[in-house]
C-alpha cells in the first residue's frame, strides 16, 4: 500500500519520541510504501487532490530518518491512506489543509478525518462529556473569570488554540498577578479561553490514554517536574506506566461512539484524577513511551487497522 503522511519537516522529528516516525517505521516494516509531503505541498487539479511528495524511510543507525528519491506528484484519491500528522496549533493553514483534503473523500482512509479535526477543537471537544470534566466555563470576560477563580480558589486558564501546554497558566484567589494573566491570555477579553478547576490530582500525573477507533490501546502517565504546572513532556514531564481505571474504562466507552461517528480514529485522551480536560485529535503523541512501557508495538496495531480498513 502507498500511505501518505502529512507532517512537518524531517528536523522536527524526534526519532525517540515522535509517534509519527513510529507510524513510518511499522509501514516499512509491513512492506508499504510511505511518502512525506507538508501541508503547503498539497493542491487541486481538475477537482482531484494532489501532493508534492517525497518518498519518506526510516533506518536503525544515524540518520534516522531520510526522504529518498526527487518530488512527484501524485493523485491522493490513488493512494491508500492518508495520515494528517502536522503538528498543532490548529491556524487557518491547517484548516486549508484540511478543506483541500475533502476532495480526497471517499478514497483512501483517512487518520483523522478532516471534518472531524475541523469540528474537534481539543479543548472544546471535552465539554461534549461534561459529566467527566472538571468545572468549566469558556468566556472572554475577565470579571466572570475571576469570579470563578475566587469561587474555587485556585483554576487553569488556557487558551483555545494552544498545544503542548502553551499558555496554560495557575490562577491563585489573592495574586495580584492573576488579573494580568486573564489580560495576557484573552487578549484583554477580545479572545475567548478556558478556565477550569484546579485538580490537585496533577501533581501525581496527566494520564495520556490513546484510543484506536474507540478502543483503548493503552495509557502513559505524564507527572510534571515539581516546578512546573504542565505535565507535557516536550516542557519536561516525566513518562511511567499505567492502568487505565473502571472509571476511565466507562468514559471511554461514553465517549468511543461520537469519536467514530466523527471519524477521529487516533486520539489521545488527556485525564487528570479521572476527569477529562483534553481529547487531543490534531497529530496525538505519546505511542513510542507506550510500546516502551508494555513492551509492545502499539503503532503497529495502527498500521494493520489502516489495512484491514482499506481491504474492506
Amino acid at each position: 500500500m502507498r500511505f501518505v503522511f502529512v507532517m512537518d519537516t524531517l528536523d522536527r522529528v524526534d526519532p525517540d519520541k515522535d509517534t509519527t516516525f513510529a507510524f513510518i517505521e511499522a509501514a516499512q516494516a509491513r512492506g508499504h510504501e510511505s511518502l512525506h509531503c507538508g501541508p503547503a505541498d498539497l493542491g487541486i487539479r481538475g477537482g482531484k487532490t494532489y501532493a508534492r511528495v517525497r518518498g519518506v524511510s526510516t533506518h536503525a543507525q544515524a540518520p534516522r530518518i531520510t526522504l529518498d528519491g526527487e518530488p512527484r506528484d501524485v493523485v491522493l484519491e490513488t493512494t491508500d491512506a492518508i495520515f494528517i500528522r502536522k503538528d498543532p496549533p490548529f491556524d487557518r493553514a491547517y484548516s486549508y489543509l484540511t478543506l483541500l483534503l475533502e476532495h480526497a473523500r471517499g478514497g483512501p482512509v483517512i487518520v483523522n478525518d478532516p471534518r472531524g479535526l475541523r469540528d474537534a477543537n481539543e479543548k472544546l471537544y471535552a465539554i461534549n462529556f461534561s459529566e467527566f470534566t472538571p468545572t468549566t466555563i469558556v468566556t472572554s470576560d475577565r470579571d466572570s473569570i475571576l469570579a470563578f477563580m475566587n469561587e474555587h480558589e485556585r483554576a487553569v486558564i488556557k487558551p483555545l488554540d494552544g498545544a503542548g501546554g502553551s499558555g496554560v497558566l495557575m490562577l491563585n484567589a489573592g495574586d495580584k498577578n492573576a488579573r494580568a494573566i486573564v489580560d495576557v491570555i484573552s487578549h484583554e477579553g477580545k479572545r475567548l479561553v478556558m478556565v477550569q478547576e484546579f485538580l490537585p490530582a496533577v501533581t501525581a500525573g496527566d494520564k495520556r490514554i490513546l484510543l484506536l477507533d474507540g478502543e483503548p490501546l493503552g495509557a502513559i502517565n505524564r507527572v510534571p517536574r515539581a516546578d512546573d504546572l504542565r505535565s507535557n513532556i516536550h516542557v519536561g514531564g516525566s513518562v511511567v506506566p499505567c492502568d487505565i481505571s473502571a472509571r476511565e474504562h466507562e468514559m471511554i466507552k461514553k465517549i468511543a461512539p461520537r469519536l467514530r461517528a466523527d471519524g477521529l480514529i487516533f486520539v489521545g485522551l488527556d485525564v487528570i484524577g479521572e476527569r477529562l480536560t483534553e481529547v487531543n485529535v490534531t497529530s496525538p503523541t505519546g505511542i513510542q513511551e507506550l510500546g516502551r512501557h508494555t513492551s509492545s508495538k502499539p503503532s503497529e496495531k495502527v498500521i494493520a487497522w489502516v489495512e484491514n480498513k482499506r481491504k474492506g
